[in-house]
């Protein structure tokens, strides 16, 4: 297992759970390069490891998940190296949004500009009742960069994604929930416990099924797939599966399935 500068990286060999946390709390998380790259490493090794099942994704501290952009290191960008650093971010937060492995994010506290962005590439998320969302660039004179002008219309809409990008706002966990920007809000001392039992829960289910549900999701926001054919050639690749004979068997039989991915 690599080391990484900026998060911790946990694995719970009995679960299967692997928990990534963003490690800056003097800075509040903030998203650097050198965090953003980070990030993708996790995940690439994560993904490449057949003992991860699923991924929780939190920030250190009380105070953040990820409260943006370091911004010292923003300020140097040009348009040359802006467009270098926006896909960086959109490559590490891609390889999240598409892994065949669920991936929770746990958001505890400020979840704004890149933060939000790594929240939304979340497959799931659930915020603390302390939870803060907001895309704050245009104070910056910039725009969401690492996908959150797509990711944000998808999730809550034309209009109120407009709203919160024109205006910089931070929104509550509440409203958050209200927008279906979040799939829960708990009380912060049951945060990473909640993640865990609903991680869980997925985590019973057949893995092969798992990853092509979400693998058809993302082909409805992706123009350059047809999310039918997606979805049919994938329905098609369950039925020749192991997984779905003993899920089938299993329910005739009237006992609990026990899946092996394959």
């Amino acid at each position: 297992m690599a080391l990484f500068e900026n998060l911790l990286y946990t694995l719970d060999a009995a679960s299967g759970i692997l928990t990534i946390t963003l490690n800056r709390p003097t800075k509040l998380n903030a998203l650097n390069a050198a965090t953003i790259e980070n990030i993708r490493q996790a995940m690439q090794e994560a993904l490449d490891d057949a003992d991860v099942r699923g991924i929780i994704l939190t920030g250190s501290g009380e105070k953040a998940f990820v409260a943006g952009a370091d911004i010292a290191e923003l300020a140097d960008l040009n348009e040359i190296t802006g467009r270098r650093a926006a896909e960086l971010g959109q490559e590490a937060f891609c390889l999240i949004e598409e892994s065949s492995k669920p991936v929770i994010a746990a958001v505890n506290g400020f979840a704004l500009g890149g933060g939000c962005e790594l929240a939304m590439a979340c497959h799931l998320r659930v915020a603390s009742e302390n939870a803060r969302f907001g895309q704050p660039e245009v104070n910056l004179g910039l725009i969401p960069g690492y996908g959150g002008t797509q990711r944000l219309t998808q999730l809550i809409g034309k209009g109120k994604a407009l709203e919160l990008m024109l205006t910089g706002d931070q929104i509550k966990a509440d409203e958050a929930l209200r927008l279906g920007l979040v799939n829960h809000v708990v009380p912060a001392a049951e945060l990473l416990p909640f993640c865990q039992q609903l991680l869980g829960r997925i985590l019973t289910k057949a893995p092969l099924a798992v990853g092509l549900v979400i693998d058809c999701v993302n082909a409805a926001f992706d123009q350059e797939r047809h999310g039918y054919q997606t979805e049919a050639n994938a329905f098609s690749r369950c039925c020749g599966s192991d997984d779905f004979r003993e899920g089938t068997g299993a329910f005739l039989e009237k006992r609990p399935a026990v899946f092996k991915g394959n």
